[in-house]
């Protein structure tokens, strides 16, 4: 499912048209992505949670030339499902 599948999907579930609800998907990650880049952690029950994690610097290879490289500390996000998500995916 990309961005306007599920745009769509959110529109006919509530009823809205589309532009309204591209809105609100819009305005929900913006909010997502401003509180991971201000070092909060989200948790939403039932689904999951996000937050960002350090990531230390570490020595991997070129995998074309067997070459070891130097792949610097950074901060990436993290997504924990949570047990209902697991539950609906696994079918159980």
């Amino acid at each position: 499912m990309n961005k306007q599948e599920l745009v769509t999907a959110i529109a006919s579930a509530q009823g809205i048209e589309k532009r309204e609800a591209e809105k609100y998907l819009s305005a929900t990650l913006d909010a997502l992505t401003s509180a991971l880049v201000a070092g909060e952690k989200i948790q939403l029950i039932g689904f999951g949670s996000f937050e960002v994690v350090d990531r230390p610097e570490r020595t991997v290879r070129n995998p074309r030339t067997g070459e070891p490289i130097v792949s610097p500390a950074q901060k990436t996000p993290k997504f924990k499902p949570g047990k209902a998500l697991k539950d609906a995916v696994t079918g159980k």
